[in-house]
């Protein structure tokens, strides 16, 4: 039993498709006659009912009951007209072929009744096949999608192509009347009702009309219903883990923060204090090392606080890069002389090529890496260790390397040392996480990367690129 498709016009049971049936009926009889009248010197007269049983047959099978009725009637009278005497003639002559043709006419009305029968259930066995086959198909694309309004899509096109139907579906709406020709099904969720399902067939007569239909439409629209609760569960697990995810990082914020906070903000107080009670007691040295160390502490408030600036100005994509030629031997320089007193003792191999092209960068942010991945090796490292800062060009980019000698990074950690609030290691020493995660947002933003490895030798080398670009060419001198 084919189904109508989309947009084709109503099928239509005029006279002509009631002709056509009852005249291939009325043909198979004959058919069957011309057969009988072949076997009509080979077998006796009752024997050649049964070519007439097998038209009978044949025609409930395709055409249905009415022709089959008209068929088994046929066969009667065609059966009296040529085969039993007087010949050519509907009288008899034999009032036992009375009995035969009563029997034939029962026997060829039951054959006919049978044949429709599993007719139809073969149509209807097929029908289940097939959406069960649709209902398996719209379930596994269901299983794919995420989206809600995926799922919608997926389901309002699998149950339309199976029951030749107008669908809509409509989240979060209340089923409400049915309108004329129009089923409403509602998604059932586990705590409430997720939509409503509008089924609208696209002709009269239509397969919905069966119990058996309604069934099948319901499972389609109750696997819909499941996958759709599955995403809604799907977003509520997700909204849940990022909620959870954002206390983590509140609560490491704040704690680092407040305990990075606090430590110079304790030195600058204490030192403060002490010149003030001491007075004029405290001798010149005493009161210049006081000041050193309010100093020192001032700036490592200041750096904290600018790093919690700039992830906030990443975050929000709100970092615009001042870019200009620079030399990159400037930017090292300034980097090391802001950090000289951290450094103390600590010796400084730096190797720049002295051919090293300029570099198209906001020096202020690259000056900032530098002195991020600069203080993160004087935190890790003895004070009286080498730190090597190297760098080297090709023609599409500058790769700067700079590489301590401290106890590296646990296996596994050179890719999560970059990530907002963590820490390789958790030892007593200060920071808050951050100033690594701003130098891949500072460096990517400048289009290179920036990753980590440890050395053979000991150590760690965080290593970072800059892409090259043409340099503007000089105007001449005036003459």
């Amino acid at each position: 039993m084919s189904e109508e498709q989309p947009g084709s016009p109503p099928e239509r049971r005029g006279p002509a498709w009631l002709r056509a049936g009852y005249a291939q009926a009325l043909g198979a009889v004959a058919l069957a006659t011309g057969v009988s009248r072949l076997l009509f010197t080979l077998v006796s007269p009752p024997n050649l009912v049964m070519t007439y049983f097998v038209a009978v047959t044949a025609i409930a099978a395709k055409y249905g009951r009415g022709p089959s009725v008209v068929a088994a009637l046929a066969s009667v009278a065609a059966f009296d007209f040529f085969f039993v005497a007087p010949h050519f003639t509907f009288a008899v002559a034999d009032t036992e072929y009375v009995l035969t043709f009563a029997v034939m006419l029962a026997v060829g009305l039951v054959i006919g009744n049978l044949t429709v029968r599993v007719r139809r259930q073969r149509e209807a066995a097929e029908g289940r096949e097939r959406r069960t086959a649709a209902l398996y198909a719209m379930s596994r694309e269901l299983a794919q999608a995420g989206a809600a309004d995926e799922l919608v899509a997926i389901a309002a096109r699998h149950i339309g192509d199976v029951f030749a139907a107008e669908v809509s579906v409509a989240l979060g709406a209340d089923p409400g009347p049915e309108e004329a020709g129009t089923i409403h099904l509602p998604l059932l969720g586990q705590r409430s009702p997720l939509g409503v399902v509008r089924v609208c067939p696209r002709r009269e007569r239509q397969a919905l009309a069966t119990p058996e239909a309604r069934r099948q439409l319901e499972t389609f629209v109750n696997q819909t219903a499941l996958a759709l609760e599955r995403a809604r569960l799907a977003d509520e697990a997700r909204e849940a883990r990022l909620r959870a995810e954002t206390e983590r990082l509140r609560s490491s914020l704040l704690t680092s923060v407040s305990h990075d906070l606090r430590t110079p903000l304790a030195a600058i107080t204490g030192a403060a204090t002490t010149m003030l009670e001491g007075g004029a007691r405290l001798d010149p040295a005493t009161r210049l090392e006081l000041l050193e160390s309010i100093r020192d502490e001032a700036d490592r408030l200041n750096r904290l606080v600018q790093n919690l600036l700039e992830m906030t100005r990443l975050e929000s994509g709100a970092l615009r890069l001042r870019r200009d030629w620079h030399p990159l031997e400037e930017v090292v320089g300034a980097a090391l002389g802001r950090l000289a007193k951290r450094l103390g003792a600590r010796r400084v191999a730096v190797s720049l090529p002295p051919d090293l092209p300029l570099v198209a960068i906001d020096d202020v942010l690259i000056e900032q890496v530098l002195l991020n991945l600069l203080e993160n090796a004087v935190k890790y490292t003895p004070a009286d260790s080498r730190i090597r800062i190297l760098a080297t060009a090709t023609d599409r980019k500058v790769t700067v390397e700079i590489a301590d000698c401290g106890p590296g990074l646990p296996p596994g950690e050179e890719e999560r040392v970059f990530e907002k609030f963590h820490r390789a290691t958790v030892d007593g020493r200060g920071g808050a996480g951050l100033g690594l995660a701003i130098c891949r947002g500072i460096v990517e933003a400048h289009g290179g990367r920036i990753w980590a490895q440890n050395l053979p030798e000991g150590g760690v080398a965080f290593l970072f690129t800059l892409p090259l670009a043409e340099p503007p060419a000089t105007p001449p001198a005036d003459a």
